[in-house]
């Protein structure tokens, strides 16, 4: 199976060098500095919340571009297949009826819009959707149970908790970089005792780690 290719977009400068210093030399990963819709992409990446809610923040240029009835199929599945609340750490896919960009993944970084301080939320949100893209199966109608991965070649991810969330920009892309190395990875090691377990989680929200 080949690997998506990612793209790290911002529009903040601030953003855009912290994708930079994260990503330097990643293979098959890209930062673009422009509007995430400007990015030739399959899937963009939606970090709302559990409830596919999308007036606010990225989710709001999504939905001008995409239309209302995105929302609408977002928490129609929502209902469906996560009996109405997609936690944080778990991904869906919903069709954009849009020519250039079909897809949009929600990968919630927060389950109603709060912040995020010294939260792991992140690094969960980038993994569910890079999880679902390798290994997710399609859930609509002639593409039921395709790989997810024949649809997305190419992933699109905004900053994730930086708007609301107030997730610094190199915490967030350390974040998404620690999520991208275990999933290309086979998976984050398992940790061997509480203490370790205790030591990852407080690196991945450690902005000197970043």
């Amino acid at each position: 199976m080949t690997e998506p290719r990612v793209v790290l977009a911002a529009q903040d400068d601030t953003l855009a060098a912290a994708w930079e210093r994260a990503f330097a030399g990643v293979a098959r990963v890209t930062v673009y500095r422009g509007s995430i819709l400007d990015v030739p992409c399959d899937a963009v990446v939606s970090p709302a919340n559990s409830f596919g809610l999308m007036q606010g923040g990225v989710d709001a240029v999504y939905m001008s571009r995409f239309g209302r009835l995105v929302e609408e199929r977002l928490q129609e599945r929502i209902r469906i297949r996560h009996h109405g609340e997609l936690l944080v750490g778990t991904a869906e896919i919903v069709p954009t009826g849009d020519e250039v960009i079909p897809w949009l993944i929600a990968a919630p970084t927060m389950r109603v819009p709060m912040a995020l301080d010294r939260s792991v939320n992140p690094y969960l949100a980038a993994r569910a959707a890079l999880l679902l893209v390798l290994k997710g199966r399609m859930p609509y109608g002639d593409q039921a149970g395709h790989p997810v991965s024949d649809h997305v070649k190419t992933l699109a991810f905004p900053g994730l908790g930086t708007g609301t969330g107030g997730v610094s920009p190199d915490v967030c892309a350390w974040q998404v970089r620690a999520a991208l190395d275990g999933v290309r990875g086979g998976g984050a090691p398992m940790p061997g005792s509480h203490a370790e377990a205790l030591e990852a989680h407080r690196r991945l929200c450690d902005s000197r780690q970043a």
